[in-house]
């Protein structure tokens, strides 16, 4: 079938992501080929010393992503979209969203990058003897509770990103598994949130008199696959002002974007994990059995499908590296040079591949935002060099690859050598892997293993979470996640795999240990201009 036919015969399948820095949105056919895109470029905000965005730009940045897709596909196969298969959204997890019993927003949106609520990690990881970090949803509400907001008493519901754009569109307060195993701990067993802990939770909070249980005020959990609903006529018209799509389109349940970059790398069986490079960065690793200690650099959430997955998250990866290529974007049409941009990366990042095993002795921190696996509470960018250092523009490159994985090791490191995690293929996606080899090959010396980027990897999130569309209308009866993307989704896409050089191995062991023993030069940052 043709993109065409597909379109007409409503066999495609829309996913929209919302990334830290843009939202995209893909249309796939019957094939999983992206046929149209669209995206909208955002940034967040630091309001009031909160990380946020603001719901005016929620809505005017997704309809822009649509509409920009919906026109691609009139001009280019001469059709409106009027209907579509099934829908996903996606969005970057955790964070707080916060409603009243009239639906109003009651704080503003308080993202996964705020560092804000250590109080109640603390607290809420030794009740639970449960990682609980101070990006969970749960971590905010409860930081709330400590702080005495006033809002606390009148929450109503709250929920992820994801979960709340679907919420508007369907009228359904439901979540993918996933993302809500990033709100709150998840018993894989039954596929909900961990009653244990519920009650856990609504015990401590009880001499607060508070008038709700907090089972009461999340969203209901549902398995990829699941009926989470259907656009609604005033749906419609929010996601398509136009009114030319129609309502009744089937929604898979909202899912967070580590999700999607499982599904996006066919990475949801045990032993296989994924990489996700950019602007934040994680590792999604699905285990075979539970760790057999709590560690605060590790979050235990799951796969779209419910799995368990241990995971390390990094608020900074490639903010830092794109800061210095619009620098010397700056120089180059200073001096009038003519130069495209992937141009540029390619070559500043193939430079890297030239420089010092362990980056000449240089280091760096790109934290714009503060980093929980290294205790850092704010952002505070670093470059620091001594007068023995190779200051080359290699060495230079090699550093800042090197340096947005630096945090993820540290965690890594843990999984891998603490807990004995075996791990039987990796793949990467995100920005920093669009130039080949040069990413991948410093990911590979990250993990010490072989590291795959597939032919369809630079899809990214809203390709994954448009595959969960797709596998909500198409599934045959009892066919699982897993099953469902390796039998018809991945079959052919074997992708290209590069092994780790035993240099880059060394070089980077190295360097990791000069990021550790620096550590204290980056808390002097941050606490001198506090």
């Amino acid at each position: 079938m043709d993109a065409k036919t597909a379109i007409q015969q409503g066999k495609t399948a829309l996913g929209i992501e919302f990334g830290s820095t843009r939202i995209k949105a893909v249309l796939i056919d019957d094939q999983f080929q992206t046929i149209a895109s669209g995206s909208f470029e955002w940034e967040n905000q630091l309001l009031d010393g909160i990380w946020t965005y603001s719901l005016e730009n929620i809505w005017s940045g997704l309809q822009t992503a649509y509409q920009e897709l919906a026109t691609e596909v009139k001009d280019k196969y001469h059709e409106s979209l009027t209907t579509i298969g099934g829908i996903g959204f996606s969005a970057m997890m955790h964070g707080y969203l916060a409603f009243d019993k009239n639906d109003d927003l009651l704080v503003p949106f308080r993202t996964w990058r705020n560092a804000i609520t250590g109080e109640a990690e603390e607290k809420l990881t030794d009740l639970f003897q449960y990682n609980i970090p101070q990006r969970w949803s749960i971590a905010h509400l409860y930081q709330a509770i400590l702080n005495h907001e006033d809002h606390v008493k009148e929450v109503t519901f709250f929920t992820t990103l994801a979960g709340y754009v679907h919420w508007q569109l369907t009228g359904e307060k439901v979540l993918g598994i996933g993302d809500a195993s990033g709100m709150f701990p998840i018993d894989v067993a039954t596929k909900d949130y961990d009653a244990r802990m519920v009650n856990q939770f609504n015990a401590l909070v009880s001499p607060e008199n508070l008038p709700w249980q907090l089972e009461e005020l999340l969203p209901k959990v549902l398995v990829a696959g699941a009926d989470a609903g259907r656009l609604t006529e005033a749906g419609a018209k929010l996601l398509d002002p136009t009114g030319t799509l129609q309502a009744g389109i089937p929604l898979c349940p909202p899912e967070g974007d580590a999700g999607t970059g499982m599904v996006a790398t066919n990475a949801v069986k045990e032993r296989t994990g994924n990489v996700s490079a950019g602007t934040s960065a994680f590792a999604m690793i699905v285990l075979e059995k539970p760790l057999t200690a709590v560690h605060p650099e590790i979050d235990m959430v799951t796969t779209p499908a419910g799995s368990l997955v241990g995971m390390v998250h990094t608020n900074n990866c490639t903010s830092e590296i794109n800061a210095w290529m619009k620098l010397f974007r700056e120089f180059a049409d200073l001096t009038g040079m003519t130069i495209d941009t992937n141009e540029m990366f390619a070559k500043l990042f193939n430079a890297a591949l030239e420089g010092d095993d362990e980056c000449g002795g240089l280091l760096s921190y790109g934290y714009y935002s503060g980093e929980n696996i290294t205790k850092m509470p704010e952002g505070r960018p670093l470059f620091v060099r001594s007068p023995e250092s190779n200051f080359t523009l290699a060495n230079f490159m090699r550093l800042h690859l090197f340096t947005a994985f630096g945090a993820m090791k540290i965690g890594m490191d843990i999984l891998q050598k603490e807990e004995k995690v075996e791990i039987d293929s990796i793949v990467g996606h995100g920005g920093i892997f669009k130039t080949p080899v040069v990413g991948q090959q410093v990911l590979a010396a990250v993990m010490d293993a072989p590291v795959t980027v597939m032919e369809t990897a630079g899809e990214g999130g809203a390709w994954g979470i448009a595959l969960l569309a797709a596998y909500l209308v198409n599934q045959a009866p009892g066919e699982s996640l897993d099953a469902y993307l390796a039998d018809h989704v991945f079959a052919n896409d074997h992708g290209t795999t590069i092994a780790p050089v035993a240099e880059d191995v060394a070089g980077f062991d190295e360097y990791v240990k000069r990021y550790a023993n620096g550590l204290p030069i980056e808390k002097a940052a941050i606490d001198h201009l506090i």
